[in-house]
């Protein structure tokens, strides 16, 4: 893969060389600088944090199995991502594809509630911006994403819903910039079926993406617009003032909370949700962190017993015009820690 790549600088092939010997440092050290980059394209082939870990620790290690098969004069990098890219087919293959509740649910009425939770792993999870390790723009010339549009939550739930082979080709070409051969060569198949899923998978991912990416959004609004927006978002919540949570609304707005199904569509049925009987009242606090290249919102809600502040949902928001369009609001508290937050914050907190 990555045949425009130089080969490997004099460090690499001295640390080449001692970890062939047995060296794990050496090796730890050549594979080092490409690990969160790696982690990225396990999460974007799987959709799931922990499968993406799990995806890369196994890729790491059959690396330092494969090493004396490894062409010592070719750069690691490409023969890196073709291992990370076989190892998470490997988990796709045992496991059922991650998705979002309106990939599988009809738009709810207020009255119904969250439903109760699905806890096999099907759900999408979120993923932290400090480990993207990716930059502004495109991989290279033959690219069709930006890096950082290539890890929004939009794109990845469009992408889980691919067949595992369009996912990992669109992946490759479109975000990486690997040219045909070279993903033919990693997927040991031909440059013609390369060229032929890929065309299928831009076409089903094209159907699923909004018209804007949030990068655009983004950028249009800018930084300062986007720290307000999200304030007057968490100002309206941390109030339960309905008529300013109606401001901060599109009118097409959808709300999903995994791992419970059900998800509301449209400004009104949301706010009935929101406002209804039997919804609580205990107080929130929050911390506005940053998922999927997008703002987000970690929740805590307070607890009486002792007094503190509990995990709830770490929310991620998708913005429009000043305004929130999707909300998905994950209530899965372990997420909290994986995203290197307090797993309790004090009653005194503000």
């Amino acid at each position: 893969m990555e045949a425009a790549a130089s080969g490997p600088s004099a460090e690499e092939r001295a640390l080449l060389e001692a970890a062939r010997g047995g060296d794990e440092d050496a090796f730890r050290r050549l594979v080092e600088p490409h690990r969160n980059e790696l982690h990225a394209h396990c999460y974007r082939m799987l959709g799931s944090l922990h499968d993406a870990e799990d995806a890369l620790q196994d890729a790491l290690v059959r690396a330092w199995r494969g090493l004396a098969g490894f062409q010592a004069e070719r750069p690691i990098r490409p023969w890196l991502y073709r291992i990370a890219t076989n190892a998470s087919l490997d988990v796709v293959a045992k496991r059922p594809k991650r998705i979002l509740p309106a990939d599988r649910y009809s738009p709810s009425r207020p009255d119904q509630g969250p439903g109760d939770p699905v806890v096999e792993p099907i759900w999408l999870e979120p993923y932290p911006d400090e480990l993207l390790a990716v930059e502004d723009g495109y991989a290279g010339p033959e690219a069709s994403y930006e890096l950082r549009e290539s890890v929004e939550l939009a794109f990845i739930a469009a992408l889980q819903n691919l067949p595992a082979t369009q996912r990992a080709v669109l992946i490759l070409r479109e975000v990486l910039a690997f040219s045909a051969r070279e993903v033919a060569e990693a997927l040991d198949t031909t440059e013609a079926a390369v060229n032929s899923a890929l065309q299928r998978a831009r076409q089903g991912v094209d159907e699923r993406l909004p018209e804007r990416s949030q990068q655009d959004t983004l950028r249009e609004l800018g930084d300062e617009r986007v720290r307000e927006t999200v304030a007057s978002y968490v100002e309206a919540w941390e109030r339960r003032d309905v008529d300013a949570m109606v401001a901060m609304l599109v009118a097409e707005a959808t709300f999903a909370m995994p791992p419970m199904p059900n998800w509301w569509q449209g400004r009104a049925e949301i706010v009935a949700f929101l406002a209804g009987p039997g919804r609580p009242t205990r107080p929130l606090r929050s911390i506005v962190v940053r998922a999927n290249g997008q703002p987000a919102v970690a929740w805590y809600l307070f607890e009486a017993e002792p007094e503190r502040y509990e995990p709830a949902a770490l929310e991620v928001l998708s913005l429009e015009g000043g305004r929130v369009r999707e909300i998905t609001a994950f209530a899965l508290p372990e997420l909290f820690e994986r995203f290197g937050l307090p797993t309790e914050l004090p009653a005194e907190h503000n």
